[in-house]
Formats: C-alpha cells, structure tokens, sequence
C-alpha cells in the first residue's frame, strides 16, 4: 500500500493548492512501467518527510484534464507545488538523490 494520498477533481485543490506544506504531485497511471519504478521511491519520501512534505498520486488516466491544466505529457511527471504553485518539474523515473535535491531547496 501507498504512503502516497491519491488525489482526485474533488480534493485536488484542497490537498495541493491549498497546502499550508509543499506538495509532490505523482502524475502517473497504472501501466506505466517507469511510474511503477518510482512508486517505492515516492513512498520513502512519503514517509521520511512527513510532516515537512506532502506525497500525492494522480491518475492521468482517471483525472486528464488536471494533467493537462499543468502541462503533463509524458508520466512520470512529478511537481513540485508550493503555495498553490508549480515550482519544479521532473519528467521521468529519477533517481531518489536527484528528486531530494529538487524538493529539499523548497522546505
């Protein structure tokens, strides 16, 4: 099981926008073999930053049209948001070290 919140249209604004914390927006789907790499990854920071940074998961397949309001094209894609905003981008299956170094600049 995911340590990862799965977002949906109803509670996106809610959990990401509105976030008093950052936010890591997992956008992925379920046959995306690199989303399934980066799942265990994503899951670790869920748990090692709690608290500090919140983990979320959005099915592209389900929810498009939040994918394609910030510009998803290729999955994995995982943003960043802080204070409602988008404020980094990576695009692929990196690894954990990398993605660290992206958010840790934001907390």
């Amino acid at each position: 099981m995911s340590n990862a919140l799965a977002v949906t249209n109803e509670n996106f604004e809610q959990e990401v926008l509105q976030s008093q914390q950052p936010v890591l927006v997992d956008f992925w789907a379920a046959w995306c073999g690199p989303c399934k790499a980066v799942a265990p990854t994503l899951d670790a920071l869920a748990r090692e930053y709690a608290g500090t940074l919140k983990v979320v998961k959005l099915d592209v397949d389900e929810y498009g049209d939040l994918a394609g309001r910030y510009g998803v094209q290729s999955i994995p894609t995982l943003l960043l948001f802080k204070g409602g905003q988008p404020v980094e981008r990576l695009v692929g299956n990196y690894p954990k070290p990398m993605i660290v170094a992206k958010i840790q600049q934001h907390l």
